[in-house]
């Protein structure tokens, strides 16, 4: 019988709805959940678990106790097999690796762990590429590319590989992670920490986040101009992050958090660097003035997210209350290309909003030119 190793990092993700950009430190974990933050990798960990339930009688899942795998297996009606020992709840990096150890010299043939870049590189240091990987999306920041689209996606691919009598391809991925300190300065340092490895399922699982080079740049002012020429008075606009975006706010002449969310009316910056509850206030304050609310996107390229990678703040919560034609999105024409034809994505936490942003957006890639492009989740 296969062995299946499962890890939840309880607190990946923790920082983003409430706009900390991340949540490695334990001061950062303690500041979101002042701020009213809620866990979401454990649900995000249970909708790829679920998708393995038709091979329960196949392969015994290993895993480590409560809150860092044990509590989603059983609600799901595993049995596992579990390892190891936890002090309390709130779950640290030396827990994450100390469960990588054990699991593997336990037998596991595949780890299957839920966090962010922080948990990828964890799991490297432990094991480098010696085992089969693949990660549930649960991070504020996915910039490895061994984690899977989604965290459906994610069981998909274990599925592949739980079943597939080693007859699935595997290739390395790259194992990155940012300066969380430089990142709350709106600085991007990414660095690249070594390769694991994963299944080759180019439709399940994701690619590195590609930057924006310099010579897309004449290519986002074109879109940036387009966004500025026809924005509306009396709407206000949610601008995403990302370097488009900040094209966006550039040409309006308004400081921009490069990896926040501002908020703009009249052309004037009424809202600066906005958590979820920041957005969610503002959408009171302007649907008691009857202002209109628009929210303003780009996509993550080499990703094709649209909402759940990076601007968590933009909740389902949000989203919900704006609603999908209110949402403008814009990507340059090379990186919509670079997608070969895979769908835009979106994993806001909420399935009902997920499908309600599912379908066909379109995309101002220049100047007065747009594409239809599918969006699913």
């Amino acid at each position: 019988m296969r062995k299946l190793g499962f890890i939840v990092n309880p607190l990946a993700g923790i920082g983003g709805r409430v706009g900390l950009k991340g949540s490695d430190g334990k001061d950062i974990v303690e500041k979101a959940f002042a701020m009213g933050a809620v866990p979401e990798a454990p649900s995000k960990a249970s909708k790829a678990l679920e998708r393995l339930q038709n091979l329960k009688e196949k392969f015994r899942l290993l895993t480590y106790p409560g809150p860092m795998g044990e509590d989603v297996a059983r609600e799901l009606g595993y049995d596992p097999v579990v390892l190891g020992h936890l002090d309390g709840n709130m779950t640290s990096a030396a827990d994450t690796e100390r469960a990588v150890k054990d699991l593997w010299e336990a037998g596991a043939e595949l780890l299957l762990f839920a966090g962010g870049d922080g948990t990828a590189r964890d799991v490297y240091n432990v094991i480098g590429n010696s085992l089969p990987v693949i990660g549930i999306p649960a991070g504020v920041k996915i910039h490895s590319a061994v984690y899977a689209d989604t965290p459906a996606h994610a069981g998909d691919a274990a599925a592949l590989f739980l079943s597939g009598s080693g007859r699935i391809q595997m290739r390395e991925a790259e194992v990155m992670d940012i300066d969380e300190d430089a990142f709350r300065r709106d600085r991007l340092s990414a660095k690249l920490y070594g390769y694991m490895t994963v299944p080759n399922v180019r439709n399940l699982m994701q690619s590195a986040k590609a930057g924006s080079v310099s010579s897309e740049g004449e290519s986002m002012m074109s879109i940036a101009s387009h966004i500025v020429t026809n924005m509306e008075p009396g709407v206000c606009y949610f601008v995403g992050p990302g370097t488009t975006m900040r094209c966006v706010m550039d040409l309006l002449g308004l400081k921009n958090t490069l990896l926040g969310v501002d908020a703009v009316l009249n052309k004037q910056l009424v809202g600066s660097d906005l958590n979820e509850a920041g957005l969610l206030k503002l959408l009171d304050e302007m649907e008691s003035r009857g202002i209109p609310v628009k929210v303003i996107v780009t996509v993550i390229g080499g990703q094709g997210y649209l909402f759940g990678r990076g601007n968590q703040q933009l909740s389902h919560r949000v989203l919900r209350r704006v609603g999908k034609e209110n949402i403008i999105v814009g990507a340059t024409e090379s990186k919509m290309i670079a997608l070969g034809g895979k769908p835009l994505l979106v994993d806001t936490g909420d399935a009902e909003v997920n499908e309600m942003l599912s379908g066909y957006v379109k995309v101002i890639t220049s100047m007065n030119r747009q594409m239809v492009y599918r969006v699913a989740y």
